[in-house]
C-alpha cells in the first residue's frame, strides 16, 4: 500500500534536478554569405538525469525517552527524509540489539505517521509491514516514523537502552556510485548517492525507576481525654506513601480495610489534610462499607502523599 505524497511547493531538491528530467541542448553557428548571414543548428543532444538514491534518518526525541521496569508502549520518534532527486520507496527495519548499552528493549512494532501531524494516534496511524506499505517519498519529503518498544522487568534505575531505525532505498543501496540500469524515476539509471542509499539513527530509553514505601501509624483519643484504646475511643490512622528513586509512580491508589472491632467515622478521609467525601465522585476519596481508598494520582519521586481517616472502637 503506497501512501499519497504530501504536496510540495517550489521544492529545492537536495540532490538537484529532478530524476527523469531531459536536458536538451542544440548548438548553432552563424556565418556570412553574399546573400546574407546564415544560421545552422546542430543535432540535439538529450541527457536524461539519473536518480540519486539518498536518505537521512534522525531521531526527533528531545532527549532520552523515560521508561520503567516492565513498561510497555515506549514511543520513540524518527524522521525519514528522501534526500535524493526522485520519488523513492524506503524499506524500514527496527533494531533493539544495538549493543553498547545496558539493556535491549523488545521491539513491538513500527508505525507510520499516516495523518502527518507528528503525534502518535493509535488506530489512526498505520502499522508498518515491510514490503507492503513502504513509505514512498518525493524528493525532500519526510515521514515521521514511530518505533514502539517494551522494557524488560530486570532493569534498574539509570539503565539505558537503544532503539535503532534503518531506512533503505527499495531501488537499491551500496557503495556510492553504484548504478542500477534503467531503475531510476523517469526511465534513467538509479545511482547510489553519498549516503549509500541507506541511513539509520538511534533513540535512547532511560530507566527512571521509582519505589514506594508505605508507613502506617495511629493516634488514639479516648472519651476521658487520654490515649487509651477503650470503647468509644477515636483512632486516627495516618498512612504516608513516600516515593523515592527517579521518575514517578502513576495512578497511585492507597487503600485500607476497616479492621474488626471498630466502625468507620463518616467523612473522615483526608489527602494531604484536605477533606474528601465518602462517595465515589469527583474527588479522590471513597468508602465502600468495608474499606477506604484514595486515588493519589501520579506522584513524582521525592514526594510523599499522606492519607488519614478515623474509626471508633466499639
Amino acid at each position: 500500500m503506497a501512501f499519497a505524497s504530501l504536496p510540495v511547493t517550489s521544492p529545492a531538491f537536495a540532490a538537484g534536478t529532478l530524476a527523469g528530467t531531459d536536458i536538451d541542448n542544440v548548438a548553432e553557428a552563424t556565418y556570412d554569405t553574399p546573400s546574407g548571414p546564415v544560421t545552422i543548428q546542430s543535432n540535439m543532444v538529450r541527457i536524461k538525469v539519473d536518480e540519486l538514491l539518498d536518505v537521512t534518518v534522525v531521531t526527533t526525541d528531545p532527549g532520552d525517552v523515560t521508561t520503567a521496569p516492565g513498561a510497555t508502549g515506549n514511543l520513540q520518534t524518527f524522521r525519514v527524509t528522501n534526500t535524493g532527486n526522485g520519488e523513492e520507496a524506503f524499506r524500514l527495519t527496527g533494531n533493539t540489539g544495538v549493543g553498547g548499552d545496558d539493556f535491549d528493549p523488545t521491539l513491538t512494532q513500527i508505525v507510520l505517521d499516516t495523518n502527518g501531524n507528528g503525534v502518535y494516534d493509535p488506530g489512526v496511524d498505520t502499522v508498518y509491514v515491510a514490503g507492503s506499505n513502504d513509505p514512498v517519498l518525493q524528493p525532500d519529503q519526510s515521514r515521521i516514523v514511530f518505533v514502539i518498544t517494551s522494557t524488560p522487568i530486570a532493569v534498574t534505575n539509570g539503565n539505558r537502552g537503544t532503539a535503532n531505525l534503518l531506512a533503505v532505498a527499495v531501488t537499491g543501496s551500496g557503495a556510492p556510485g553504484t548504478s542500477f540500469a534503467g531503475a531510476g524515476q523517469g526511465g534513467g539509471n538509479a545511482v547510489v548517492g553519498t549516503t549509500g542509499g541507506d541511513a539509520d539513527a538511534n533513540s535512547f530509553l532511560a530507566v527512571q525507576a521509582a519505589s514506594l514505601a508505605l508507613v502506617k501509624s495511629a493516634t488514639i483519643v479516648d472519651p476521658f481525654g487520654g490515649n487509651r484504646p477503650v470503647p468509644g475511643a477515636v483512632i486516627t490512622y495516618s498512612i504516608v506513601a513516600t516515593i523515592s528513586g527517579a521518575g514517578a509512580l502513576n495512578n497511585l491508589i492507597i487503600s485500607d480495610p476497616i479492621p474488626v472491632g471498630v466502625t468507620y467515622q463518616a467523612s473522615s478521609i483526608t489527602l494531604e489534610a484536605a477533606a474528601l467525601t465518602d462517595a465515589v465522585d469527583a474527588d479522590a476519596g471513597a468508602y465502600n462499607g468495608t474499606r477506604i481508598s484514595v486515588a493519589a494520582g501520579n506522584v513524582p519521586a521525592g514526594q510523599t502523599r499522606t492519607v488519614t481517616f478515623r474509626t471508633v472502637i466499639q
